[in-house]
């Protein structure tokens, strides 16, 4: 192990505790991250129609979200000096590539779901 808590054999390793990959991980995975990366892949976005795209997420969110996939160099944020100001986002090609891989699990999810649903019922009943 590095001292970055990385494996040296794997340039990083999101096993290890203290790898960075683990939070940039945690960034794309997390419920508003996914989704945010997942609307960016429409489209250009301002910031307020992200917000009704993303449905249920918070203002604070969204910009703490949008602020930690931008660090990461998923999302890009433009913003134009007009009047009122004007901020577009979207995504990089790093950001399009993770969104890309990232909706082909969404897409598997949605249409799994009977199962997915069938398997709650079935779980919930035993345990009732």
């Amino acid at each position: 192990m590095t001292t970055d808590g990385c494996n040296e054999a794997l340039a990083y390793d999101v096993f290890a505790r203290n790898c960075p990959s683990r939070e940039a991980l945690g960034h794309v995975t997390g419920r508003w991250g996914s989704l945010t990366l997942g609307a960016l892949r429409e489209d250009t976005l301002r910031f307020n129609e992200l917000r009704r795209r993303v449905d249920g997420v918070s203002e604070k969110m969204l910009s703490q979200t949008l602020h930690a996939l931008e660090r990461d160099g998923l999302v890009h944020r433009e913003a134009q000096q007009t009047n009122p100001p004007r901020v577009d986002y979207r995504l990089t090609p790093l950001g399009r590539t993770v969104a890309d891989r990232l909706m082909s699990l969404i897409e598997l999810v949605e249409e799994r779901m009977p199962e997915i649903a069938e398997a709650r019922r079935e779980y919930d009943g035993a345990k009732g």
